[in-house]
C-alpha cells in the first residue's frame, strides 16, 4: 500500500490551505482527520508524514482529545515519522517531547505587532542551515493567532525567533518541526477566520484584509516553498 500524509484538524475551520494545494499539485496521497468531529486516529503503519494544524485548545488541557493527541504524537516521534505542527500543532509537539506550554508574554493576533510593524520570524543560525528553509530568505512576514508559547528542552533546536514571542519555529529530533505562526493561510481561510474566531472578531476586519493584501504574494511564495521543503525532507 502506498504511504500517505495524515493531516489533523483540531477545529473544522482551520484547514490545510496552501499546503493542501501543494499536495494536490504533486499528486501526493493524503487523509484529513477532523478532531472536532471526533475522528479517531488511524494506524501509523502507512504514514509517510503527519501534519497537525491549529485550534483553540491548549496543549495543557486535560481533555481526552488533547491527551490522545499528545500520545499519538509521542508514537509518531518514537517511530521517526516526519512531522509538521502549526500553532497548536507546535505546542502539542513540544509537550509530547517533554517541553512546556506556557502563557505567551504577548498575545499575538493578526499580521501587525504591538509596535505597528508586521509580525516576523527571523531564522537563527541553525535555521539558516536547515533544509526546511532551502531557497528562502532569513526573515518572513507571518500571521499569528495564539496566546500561549513553548519552553524547549535541551534536545530541541530553535530555528526561528520572534521579537515578542521568542520560540517561533522549533525542531525536535531529525525530522519533526513545529511552527508557531501560520504559513498556510489563503484569502478564503482569512474570511472564515475573521468571521468565526473570537480574537480576530475583535480586530478591524477591513484592516486585516488590507494587511494581508500587502504581503500576500510574498507570504504565499514562502508558504509554498516551506511546505515543498517539508515534503522533500519527508522523502516525498
Amino acid at each position: 500500500m502506498k504511504k500517505e500524509i495524515l493531516i489533523v484538524k483540531n477545529i473544522t475551520r482551520e484547514g490545510p490551505g496552501i499546503l493542501e494545494k501543494i499536495l494536490q499539485e504533486q499528486k501526493i496521497n493524503y487523509t484529513v482527520k477532523d478532531l472536532q468531529r471526533e475522528d479517531k486516529f488511524p494506524s501509523i503503519e502507512n504514514l509517510a508524514a503527519v501534519i497537525v494544524l491549529g485550534g483553540p485548545d491548549s496543549a495543557n488541557d486535560k481533555s481526552n482529545k488533547i491527551r490522545n493527541e499528545i500520545e499519538f504524537i509521542r508514537n509518531i516521534l518514537r517511530r521517526g515519522i516526519s512531522y509538521l505542527g502549526i500553532c497548536l500543532g507546535l505546542q502539542v509537539l513540544v509537550k509530547a517531547a517533554g517541553g512546556k506550554v506556557v502563557k505567551s508574554p504577548v498575545k499575538e493576533i493578526g499580521f501587525i505587532d504591538p509596535e505597528g510593524n508586521n509580525f516576523t520570524a527571523e531564522l537563527t543560525e541553525a535555521g539558516k542551515h536547515d533544509p526546511l528553509f532551502e531557497n528562502l530568505g532569513s526573515s518572513f512576514n507571518v500571521f499569528h493567532l495564539h496566546g500561549e508559547t513553548v519552553e524547549l528542552t535541551d534536545g530541541m533546536v530553535l530555528l526561528a525567533s520572534g521579537k515578542f514571542c521568542r520560540n517561533q519555529i522549533v525542531k525536535v529530533g531529525s525530522n519533526a518541526y513545529g511552527i508557531q505562526s501560520h504559513f498556510e493561510l489563503t484569502p478564503e481561510m482569512l474570511e472564515t477566520w475573521i468571521n468565526e474566531d473570537s480574537d480576530l472578531r475583535q480586530l478591524d476586519q477591513n484592516q486585516l484584509r488590507t494587511n494581508f493584501e500587502g504581503i500576500k504574494d510574498e507570504y504565499t511564495h514562502v508558504g509554498k516553498q516551506l511546505f515543498r521543503n517539508f515534503l522533500k525532507t519527508a522523502g516525498l
